[in-house]
């Protein structure tokens, strides 16, 4: 059904969830969150979650469900905050707060120390790299964070901080999907 996503795993397990129609607002596909939770399958239980670009919601909730300690979702459009808040009344997610906020704007700002960091920005917009450099040099992460970016598949990884690893990447599709790790040397 259209608008309408599934959660694959966890507490919230097959509940379908409605999202709005918004420019460049693309679920993660099922396909593609499962891998992507398989690869943080030790990682997420009681982890600080950050869910940038949040949309529909998808990755912020799924890792909510999965026994997230928190999980922060920033989203810029209001109908989509909406549908955020709804969803997260309707599943009793208390782990999850919502943002209203631009992303980069909220990059800017004093950062707080994330375990995991979800970044699925709108497509041929250029904002992964900056966004990877604000999450990096703004106190965004925790030591040995893992960060997940989704890019349009032709999206070569050129630019990262030069203390992140790519751990893992694939492509299904029209999307490029990567997992990188923060290695703090200090």
């Amino acid at each position: 059904m259209k608008n309408e996503l599934r959660i694959i795993g966890g507490r919230f397990r097959s509940r379908k969830l409605k999202f709005p129609d918004a420019p460049g607002l693309r679920p993660t596909p099922d396909r593609v969150r499962e891998t992507l939770f398989n690869w943080l399958r030790d990682e997420i239980e009681s982890a600080r979650c950050l869910d940038l670009y949040a949309g529909s919601g998808a990755l912020g909730l799924e890792a909510a469900s999965r026994g997230a300690a928190r999980v922060v979702q920033v989203e810029r459009d209001a109908a989509a905050c909406a549908a955020l808040e709804r969803n997260r009344t309707l599943l009793n997610a208390e782990a999850v707060e919502i943002v209203q906020a631009e992303v980069r704007r909220f990059l800017a700002g004093e950062g707080q120390p994330f375990d995991v960091v979800f970044l699925d920005p709108p497509f041929h917009q250029d904002l992964v790299i900056p966004c990877c450099r604000a999450l990096e040099e703004n106190g965004w992460l925790s030591s040995r964070a893992k960060i997940y970016l989704e890019a349009e598949s032709a999206f070569r990884l050129e630019g990262l901080p030069e203390n992140w690893q790519i751990l893992r990447g694939n492509k299904a599709g029209e999307v490029g999907y990567h997992l990188c790790e923060r290695i703090f040397s200090g």
